[in-house]
């Protein structure tokens, strides 16, 4: 019977632990696909802040073409306008040309009467000559009407001449200003001005087919921006499926490390949980000789280290934590050749003394290379660090991905262990290992 038993409790223990390897196993891929939903909902929101910025410039290019519309028609009218002054102009200066017409006529009438006067005068002249002695004063008088009249001719005909090369330039000049229609070709003038009124028409045009293009494209975008909302909404009913479905995995593990049933993680559970409590018996011993004062064990306000990217920060324990930490650290590392790193942190996720390896100093402008190397003073408050981090049950087990920098993960198992000091929970030692 006890054979049968034994038998029983080791096939038991074996499907445990086959159950709990699968549950790792599916723990494993829980967390990478919250890893690429988590960068995919990066890139989602990125692309909604571009949309955003799109439709904002849009929205600009719109007015800027409505604008442009409107100063066309502006243009257009005025052209009309100034068209239809010239026209105005073009009149008057006709009018002008039948005055001058009116004052050729009038000095031809002048120059015939000077002529006919000249004739009168001619034949007095002889009649004054016939009569002798008597007709002498009348002879002079007909000889200066004669002269007169033929200062008269000679200036009417001067008159006459100059209106007509006056007539005939204004008159090119009045057809020059005149849009007659009935004419076969336009003056040049009228063709500037119907080439500058069908340029500011062609400009109109554009902008309003622009206009209506840009209105298109502004309801695509607007379409568009509601769709990456709507993928935004699902992302998130996702990640939120991931997180519950890699915590049940997790919990699903943690319940059977609890069982006693000897699990691949049980090794390391027992080792962080041993680290940290040798952390809080190293913390205490500090307080007791009066190393550190209990405010500066629990110092919370982080000072930012300027120039650090990603950012650094200093507290009142981290001399402390440089001389007390990497003993237990680094002793860790050789528990096992599956260990990536062993740290311990404050409740926030602040890390004082990473592994020495990860505590290179930073260089200048190298995000990529400070975040895969410079890993000290920095302060992790993600899903997995802060829970790692407040976590005061005897252990918590997580599956994440460890951001290397540059777009680079790593996929690890994490147990963390509390540290409690002098009663009061300090933070936490974490402690993580490949699959």
């Amino acid at each position: 019977m006890n054979a049968s038993a034994n038998s029983t409790a080791a096939a038991m223990k074996q499907v445990v632990q086959q159950i709990s390897r699968a549950i790792s196993n599916v723990g494993k891929d829980a967390a990478e696909v919250r890893g690429l939903l988590e960068d995919t909902q990066k890139v989602v929101l990125a692309q909604a802040e571009a949309m955003g910025a799109l439709s904002q410039d849009l929205a600009s290019v719109r007015e800027a073409q409505s604008a442009i519309s409107r100063s066309t028609a502006q243009s257009g009218a005025a052209v009309v306008r100034a068209s239809q002054a010239l026209d105005g102009v073009g009149n008057e200066v006709g009018g002008i040309v039948q005055t001058l017409h009116q004052v050729s006529d009038a000095a031809s009438e002048i120059t015939k009467i000077a002529l006919q006067t000249r004739l009168v005068a001619f034949n007095a002249s002889v009649e004054a000559r016939r009569a002798g002695e008597a007709g002498r004063g009348f002879g002079v008088v007909a000889d200066a009407v004669k002269a007169l009249a033929g200062q008269v001719e000679n200036s009417s005909k001067a008159i006459m001449g100059t209106v007509s090369a006056l007539d005939t330039r204004i008159e090119a000049f009045s057809r020059e200003l005149r849009n007659d229609p009935g004419h076969a070709s336009r003056s040049a003038i009228h063709q500037a001005f119907a080439q500058v009124q069908a340029d500011v028409g062609q400009i109109n045009t554009s902008a309003e087919q622009s206009e209506r293009t840009i209105g298109a494209l502004g309801g695509r975008v607007a379409d568009l921006e509601r769709e990456i909302q709507q993928a935004m909404v699902k992302l998130d009913a996702a990640f939120s499926c991931s997180d519950r479905f890699l915590r049940l995995s997790e919990q699903v593990i943690e319940q059977i490390a609890d069982s006693g049933v000897e699990v691949e993680d049980a090794p390391f559970i027992q080792a962080a949980q041993q680290a940290a409590a040798e952390i809080a018996s190293l913390l205490a011993q500090a307080l007791q000789r009066g190393d550190i004062q209990q405010a500066q064990l629990f110092d919370e306000r982080y000072q930012a280290i300027p120039g650090s990217n990603p950012a650094q920060h200093l507290t009142q324990f981290v001399a402390l934590a440089d001389r007390l930490f990497p003993a237990v650290q680094e002793r860790m590392l050789d528990f096992s050749d599956k260990v990536v790193y062993c740290i311990a942190v404050d409740r926030n996720g602040y890390v004082a003394a990473h592994n020495k390896r990860y505590c290179q100093p930073q260089r200048a402008g190298d995000v990529v290379w400070n975040t895969a190397n410079s890993r000290y003073r920095r302060i992790f408050n993600d899903r997995t660090g802060l829970a790692s981090a407040r976590n005061q049950r005897p252990f918590l087990l997580q599956t994440y991905r460890r951001d290397m920098g540059g777009g680079k993960f790593v996929l690890l198992k994490e147990v963390s262990a509390p540290i409690v000091v002098g009663g009061r929970h300090w933070g936490g030692l974490r402690l993580a290992f490949n699959f």
